[in-house]
């Protein structure tokens, strides 16, 4: 896996956008062609699943509420968050069967501060991955990132729509 990992991230540069810019997940839900690198594999009428623009993990995907709903325990009913985490689920088994994965890491990230919106990240870890690259590590921007590029997302993009659509 280590070798799979050889960009740099500029994290300065990444808090200063996700700090002082707008929030990203509103803008791919707005279809703002500057989120094409976000190809969407999953939508439905209240949720939204996307690629990781800056993936650490192949196959990384991040699972969202489209309306601006920042916190995962007090801003959703109990039905609206059994929603999202069936959606999360689903998301889920089309990554593992699409990208080889010993163990699929689902978390919720973000801040007041940076990255507000609520939205759950799906991160395959690739079989052998050594146990000090696991875990933080294998999600840590800055230990790297995987090379990415359009059609890279596109082509895995359609692959996981595909695994849904046979789910």
């Amino acid at each position: 896996m280590g070798s799979e990992r050889k960009v740099s991230f500029d994290l300065a540069a990444y808090v200063a956008r996700v700090r002082n810019g707008p929030c990203f997940i509103c803008a791919i839900v707005a279809a703002d062609p500057a989120h094409d690198l976000e190809a969407i594999v999953y939508e439905d009428e209240r949720h939204l699943a996307f690629l990781a623009r800056y993936p650490t993990l192949p196959g990384y995907v991040l699972v969202c509420p489209k309306a601006h709903i920042e916190h995962a325990v007090r801003d959703l009913d109990e039905d609206g968050y059994l929603d999202l985490m069936r959606v999360v689920r689903r998301v889920a088994l089309a990554v593992e069967a699409v990208v080889p994965s010993e163990r699929t890491y689902l978390l919720t990230l973000g801040s007041q501060q940076g990255n507000a919106h609520l939205h759950w990240h799906i991160a395959p870890l690739p079989p052998g991955t050594p146990y000090e690259e696991q875990q933080f590590h294998a999600l840590m921007s800055e230990n790297g990132l995987i090379p990415w590029s359009l059609d890279q997302a596109g082509d895995l993009a359609a692959r996981i729509r595909e695994a849904l659509a046979g789910a």
